[in-house]
């Protein structure tokens, strides 16, 4: 049975205009979410994984950021195209968003209870008394200790773990249809990052709920993921399932990445590093993004920009090394 689409994002050029130049942001990114399952985009940071997140909430940064081409598609209908008004009804009902750092996303001056009331009572219509309950409710579910202590507690009150609980629980609140993680688990130390992640598992497992988990961190694509988009330079350079992306990785920025994690193997080592640096988005032209910093650089990918190719049935890599009638090595596994 086909795999049902939630969101596709279909050539997004995402684009920031300043007074240096126009920052190509998000350069012409394809990929979709299936419903119920988890879609993880890596990347280099600069590598756009966050405005396309940002792209889908409508909370690109106006009036310099601007969604130049492409679609965005939920349930068949391109958002990109819906009113403010629009928007704001599907933000926090149907796409909810959990942000790196939960300190400065909780509001410091109002209580945990007021904060998660708000989202009940504003959002889905519920009474004060109702909202108060469902409240509660979401802090017993999100395991946060002494719920009925912890809902009248300030954010300084309660431990990093704790607060980003508390914002999971916010952005479950609306049963959306779609979970954004951005960088999650960032300022979390090992052991709460676990806990964290099972609970998403956990509650993603219960509430049927698709999520698109923006991270950098390879040891929570591996625990979390289903499927795994590349990005490089504002593009797209590899799709697959999580299994194929870390046993036959294909793209040569995907095997650095690959490269570069720390593992058992290599703990006695100094980690590898790709070489050079994330290309300014200002000066991105037609060409391959990765090309200065590739070691199977040929001519064509410094004239021009690699089109996906179809690898298998889940797998698309961007690369002319896979372009049939070229000279490249048809395969670059190490």
């Amino acid at each position: 049975m086909d795999k049902k689409n939630i969101i596709e994002f279909k050539n997004l050029h995402t684009y920031f205009y300043t007074d240096k130049g126009v920052v190509r942001a998000v350069n012409g990114v394809s990929f979709a979410i299936p419903e119920g399952k988890t879609v993880a985009v890596v990347g280099e940071s600069g590598s756009g994984k966050s405005v396309t997140a940002l792209s889908l909430m409508g909370l690109v940064a106006k009036p310099q950021g601007k969604i130049v081409d492409g679609e965005i598609l939920m349930d068949g209908q391109d958002i990109t195209k819906f009113s403010k008004e629009k928007m704001r009804e599907i933000r926090g009902r149907d796409l909810s968003m959990i942000f790196q750092e939960p300190m400065t996303s909780l509001n410091p001056s109002l209580r945990i209870g007021f904060q998660l009331e708000e989202i009940f009572h504003r959002i889905l219509g519920l009474s004060k008394e109702e909202s108060k309950k469902k409240s509660l409710e979401l802090l017993e579910m999100v395991e946060i200790p002494n719920p009925k202590e912890k809902i009248r507690a300030f954010p300084h009150e309660l431990s990093g773990g704790q607060k980003q609980r508390v914002m999971i629980a916010m952005a479950l609140a609306s049963k959306p249809k779609v979970l954004i993680a951005d960088e999650p688990t960032t300022a979390l130390d090992v052991t709460i990052q676990a806990e964290v992640l099972d609970l998403m598992k956990r509650l993603q497992q219960e509430t049927g709920t698709s999520i698109l988990l923006i991270t950098h961190d390879l040891g929570v694509v591996a625990e979390m993921a289903d499927e795994v988009v590349v990005m490089y330079g504002g593009r797209v350079v590899e799709k697959n399932d999580v299994f194929g992306i870390f046993d036959n990785p294909e793209h040569p920025y995907t095997q650095g990445l690959l490269k570069a994690r720390p593992t058992l193997e290599n703990r006695d080592q100094k980690l590898y590093n790709i070489p050079g640096n994330v290309p300014n988005p200002m000066d991105l032209g037609e060409e391959c993004p990765f090309a200065n910093r590739c070691t199977y650089v040929m001519d064509i990918c410094r004239k021009q920009v690699p089109e996906e190719i179809v690898r298998d049935e889940d797998h698309r890599v961007s690369c002319f090394l896979y372009k049939e009638g070229l000279d490249g090595k048809s395969s670059i596994k190490s």
